[in-house]
């Protein structure tokens, strides 16, 4: 049984404030505390209490090519365990990170699109 929990719609972002703000006020929604010049949120796994779909703004210096700057993340409880499945399952791992907080990892699903399975890092 898949342990993922909640989901969010990321976006990769080369200015996380002006972004966060646009779809904060967009939506009428507070952007969650802790926000910072690398990441932020509205709702979702950051705060289950917003009426909005969960939203993560992420910091990158430029856009990459072949992959989608809006793309889904999945929050697994059992990081890394369902990368695996992913993998068994046909999605094609690109790498593993951990930073500010998070580790997770990037896949590919069969048809190319990205997303990530990951989870705040356990102190």
């Amino acid at each position: 049984m898949a342990s993922l929990a909640s989901l969010s719609i990321t976006f990769d972002c080369l200015d996380v404030e002006a972004q966060s703000i646009f779809w904060a006020e967009l939506l009428g929604a507070d952007i969650d505390p802790g926000a910072n010049e690398f990441v932020a949120s509205i709702g979702g796994v950051h705060n289950t209490e917003s009426p909005t779909p969960g939203m993560l703004f992420l910091k990158v210096d430029e856009r990459a090519e072949g992959k989608n700057p809006l793309h889904i993340d999945l929050d697994d409880p059992q990081y890394p365990a369902d990368v695996e499945r992913a993998v068994s399952l046909g999605a094609h791992k690109l790498a593993s990170f951990d930073e500010y907080g998070i580790e997770w990892t990037t896949l590919k699903d069969p048809e190319g699109n990205v997303f990530d399975i990951g989870r705040r890092k356990l102190d």
